[in-house]
């Protein structure tokens, strides 16, 4: 009976200090000791994104389906990921010679065109589709 008493004394002073941290919250000043707390109002907000996430995803990876997704020794990324960069440089304007140009210009056997060409080709397919967004959102 002394037994049991004393662990349920024991288990409500353990609740109790731990009722008691958790309102007066965590220091505010780790490393220093007291109980000091100290209130700071923020006078700079952080602004809104410009817009939400769907509206921002661009699905630049569908133009460059036929590129490969293995690693190539040597070269930093996969064609396919090269692609998608060269893709999201082209919607902003670059052109899509500078843009696919870190991609290999050699053919590789059993594929059709090199991953340079197949990457302006998508490129050009990028640019078709943004111009048709466009013209039918002035219309």
């Amino acid at each position: 009976m002394k037994l049991t008493m004393s662990v349920v004394v024991l288990v409500l002073v353990a609740a109790s200090i731990s009722s008691v941290a958790a309102a007066t919250g965590p220091p505010s000043h780790p490393g220093k000791s007291g109980n000091q707390t100290t209130t700071t109002t923020a006078t700079a907000t952080t602004p809104a994104p410009p817009a939400t996430l769907p509206a921002q995803a661009k699905a630049y990876g569908r133009y460059c389906q036929t590129q490969s997704k293995r690693h190539v020794a040597g070269q930093q990324g996969t064609p396919f990921s090269q692609c998608v960069t060269a893709m999201a440089n082209t919607a902003r304007g670059a052109m899509p010679k500078t843009a696919c140009a870190a991609l290999s210009k050699k053919h590789v056997a059993g594929e059709k065109g090199t991953p340079f060409s197949r990457c302006v080709v998508a490129a050009a397919q990028l640019h078709k589709s943004q111009q048709a967004q466009d013209s039918s959102d002035d219309a």
